[in-house]
């Protein structure tokens, strides 16, 4: 049995309320107790931080139908480049993962090609149309760990309030992107002093703060939980905040583009900013990073979406949303909570990348316990570096953090034991 012994490391393991210098012991794939005197492959992490394996639940991997814009195994590499061990992978793929079939197709992909744990999720509607419930039974018994219909969003409240239920009797989550049509139109950019300047479509704060609402209200109505995908605006995180404090089961997620940029960064017309939703004001931002301190925000992730050169490069009114994050997202929001901004530390940064989103989804993941599977992550938190797009891992490059410098990043990512990636 070949035993593993990570040394010296400072291990914070947010499940177990754990924070200390140790060594940390592996073997077959798991976290095992110590095992002194034992002869061991030895990794030297003084002046390291020794986490359980990251958890991004909110990834487009873009297979099966897309793969000019990304594979499972591309981004599977982005992914553990970024310091994360597993995925959490949306169901706007073509064909859409509505079907067991597609679950199954995805998931034997990913045995074959994935360097990390890729867990999927199917659904809400059939083709994403939010008209006719997907077959929830058969989807999660191919194993899917929520529902979304992420790049769409359902918008009859009774087909939502019946996904819901089902949802239910399944232990499925439910993940909405929060967008009222209604509202938004062809809005390409947040509504505001920006977009009159520009001449651009305006996006209100509404367009998702409608949504949000509704789904506070399905959430308290049926007592089941909801969760609402990439907030991005204040709004959004006090009609949650207030919503947690009656104990209604919603909770809210956000993307590291959604602290660091602004609506300003559109004035040059660079389709890499555009998203959905989209980047908004510096109110905003401060909203979002308090709803974080406080609580009322508890899972972060990448909405990792990329596209083809081509695709992005057109006029900004014709260029899809959505920008590649995996190989960024942490260093993003390290550098901004916990050393410019001091909102967070550290231990409560790793907790929203772990335990957290272990809790939402019911992962088998997130913890350094004795037993669990030898996901880890090895972070410096204080190496300072530069982002090169063009060495990105993954196949698309359409990323607004070209050239940008932050504080902190993943040094090595082991995935039952092994590592997978490393920076040296």
């Amino acid at each position: 049995m070949k035993i593993t012994r990570i040394a010296n490391g400072r291990v914070i393991d947010p499940a177990n309320q754990r924070d200390e210098v140790a060594d940390l012991w592996l073997a077959d794939g798991k976290i095992i107790a110590p095992q002194p005197g034992t002869e061991t492959e030895t990794i030297d992490a003084a002046n390291i931080v020794v986490a359980p394996g990251l958890i991004d639940i909110h990834v487009h991997l873009r297979e099966p139908g897309q793969s000019h814009k990304e594979t499972i195994a591309s981004g599977t590499r982005a992914a553990a480049a970024g310091g994360f061990t597993s995925v959490v992978v949306m169901p706007n793929t073509s064909p859409t993962a509505d079907s067991a079939a597609t679950i199954t197709w995805i998931k034997e992909k990913a045995a074959n090609s994935a360097c990390v744990n890729v867990f999927t999720t199917g659904a809400i509607t059939k083709g994403l149309k939010g008209e006719e419930l997907a077959p929830y039974g058969s989807l999660f018994n191919a194993g899917v760990v929520a529902l979304t219909d992420d790049g769409r969003c359902v918008q009859n409240h009774e087909v939502m309030r019946r996904a819901v239920e089902y949802a239910r009797m399944f232990g499925l989550t439910v993940m909405d992107h929060c967008q009222d049509y209604s509202l938004v139109g062809d809005g390409i950019m947040h509504e505001g002093e920006w977009s009159l300047r520009l001449g651009l479509p305006g996006w209100p704060r509404a367009g998702e703060e409608m949504i949000v609402a509704r789904n506070i209200l399905l959430a308290e109505l049926l007592d089941s939980p909801i969760h609402c995908q990439h907030i991005s605006s204040g709004g959004s995180v006090r009609l949650i905040r207030e919503a947690r404090a009656r104990g209604v089961k919603i909770s809210g997620e956000v993307c590291p583009h959604h602290i660091a940029l602004t609506d300003a960064e559109l004035a040059a017309f660079d389709s890499n900013f555009k998203m959905n939703p989209p980047l908004r004001a510096l109110e905003d931002i401060e909203a979002i990073i308090e709803g974080i301190a406080d609580g009322t925000l508890t899972i972060l992730c990448s909405d990792h979406a990329p596209h083809a050169a081509y695709e992005k490069e057109v006029e900004i009114d014709h260029a899809p949303f959505g920008i590649t994050g995996l190989e960024t997202q942490f260093a993003t929001f390290h550098d901004i909570l916990v050393h410019k901004r001091r909102a967070i530390d550290l231990p409560r940064l790793i907790a929203l990348y772990t335990s957290e989103p272990a809790k939402l989804l019911k992962l088998d993941r997130g913890t350094l316990s004795p037993g669990a599977p030898a996901d880890i992550t090895l972070i410096d938190p204080n190496l300072d570096w530069t982002f090169d797009k063009n060495a990105s891992l993954s196949i698309s490059k359409n990323t607004p953090f070209h050239g940008h410098t932050w504080r902190g990043r993943a040094v090595r990512t082991m995935v039952s034991g092994e590592t997978v990636w490393s920076l040296s």
